[in-house]
């Protein structure tokens, strides 16, 4: 909380729970990985702290727009109503905006290391040619008469997914003014790793551990890494990308064991 104001208004306040409520839960991936970048380059935890958070606030943000009813149109996230059931359509819209400007506030500091740099990264991995753009790919091939290929799936998803996870991963050594080539590699590989994860628990998980709904993909006819390898040959796929991952981060020696953990994690977490 303090890193946000107190509300003036009762409607500033409902916007502002609306918005905590959305940050609650969930793995913070994005933010332990910013954390753990940042240590590996020698940088303060106070600002790693409020770039984690800035991350998360974008991460936020994307899944109550995604949760809504001209999007996925979903009713749970994160074993909760979606913002938009607990609250109102209109609510998680402007909850999600504010959250957007909540990120780009929290690098905007003084205080931040090589704070423009950040923020570029964090436009383009946010936006057309990253998060959004991938969102937008993924809803078009909904509607599309012809499925996507492998090929076109991961580019969906190295923006959809994957361009926030390579930001986090990189945060470190863009704050310490350092070389990301190897990080910006492992992020690459665990951002698709992580989304094989998904649709593997799309089709083997359960609402209750997942926290959301499964089975949707399948249902909509969707085309997806799982439906495109076979269910074995998306964890073996996803095997292969963290293990890439983990070769990446070699020059870090034993000090990156904690980012080879969290890639062994993403693909054996059940939600």
């Amino acid at each position: 909380m303090r890193y946000f104001l107190a509300a003036k208004s009762l409607p500033e306040a409902e916007l502002l729970l609306a918005m905590l409520y959305a940050l609650e839960g969930g793995k913070a991936l994005r933010a332990f990985l910013v954390i753990e970048s940042a240590r590996l380059h020698g940088q303060g935890f106070d600002a790693a702290e409020q770039a984690a958070l800035a991350v998360e606030c974008i991460h936020a943000y994307s899944l109550i727009h995604d949760d809504l009813p001209c999007m996925d149109d979903d009713d749970l996230r994160r074993g909760k109503p979606t913002v938009h059931r607990k609250w109102s359509e209109h609510t998680a819209v402007l909850a999600g905006d504010a959250l957007q400007a909540k990120g780009f506030e929290l690098l905007a500091s003084e205080e931040m290391p090589n704070a423009l740099e950040l923020l570029r990264g964090l436009a383009q991995a946010s936006g057309h040619a990253g998060m959004v753009g991938g969102q937008m790919m993924d809803i078009a091939a909904e509607t599309s008469a012809v499925p996507l290929d492998l090929a076109q799936i991961e580019a969906v998803q190295r923006g959809k997914t994957g361009a926030l996870i390579r930001w986090s991963a990189t945060a470190g050594a863009v704050m310490a003014g350092a070389n990301s080539a190897g990080l910006e590699t492992y992020g690459d590989r665990l951002g698709l790793a992580f989304q094989i994860a998904d649709d593997i628990l799309d089709v083997e998980g359960n609402a209750a551990e997942t926290g959301k709904a499964v089975g949707k993909d399948e249902d909509a006819g969707k085309a997806t890494f799982v439906s495109l390898l076979g269910l074995d040959a998306a964890k073996r796929q996803a095997a292969n990308l963290v293990e890439e991952a983990c070769d990446a981060l070699s020059s870090y020696q034993d000090d990156a064991e904690c980012l080879r953990e969290a890639a062994r994690f993403v693909i054996s977490r059940r939600k």
